[in-house]
């Protein structure tokens, strides 16, 4: 599903105008960045958690020259399922 199919199937089920369901999902996900970014953990009981992770610092190849380099450590957003969407899936 793309953005604009969630956003026509969240207009459809809440009674919303497409415009109005465009707004209301990029406004959840600017929170949950902004919320990310400011280092916060967001818990969507039901759902799951978003959260960052740190990735340490690691050495890595050059699949061209097969030279060694060196890959910066860096903070990762990561997403854990909620029980009730892993048994939803499967």
């Amino acid at each position: 599903m793309t953005k604009q199919g969630l956003i026509d199937q969240v207009a459809e089920s809440a009674d919303l105008s497409k415009s109005q369901a465009a707004e209301v999902i990029d406004c959840v996900v600017d929170s949950i960045g902004a919320a990310l970014a400011d280092g916060d953990k967001v818990s969507l009981i039901g759902f799951g958690t978003f959260e960052t992770r740190e990735r340490a610092a690691r050495e890595g190849r050059n699949p061209q020259t097969k030279e060694k380099i060196k890959i910066a450590a860096k903070t990762v957003p990561v997403f854990r399922p909620g029980k009730a969407l892993r048994d939803k899936v499967s």
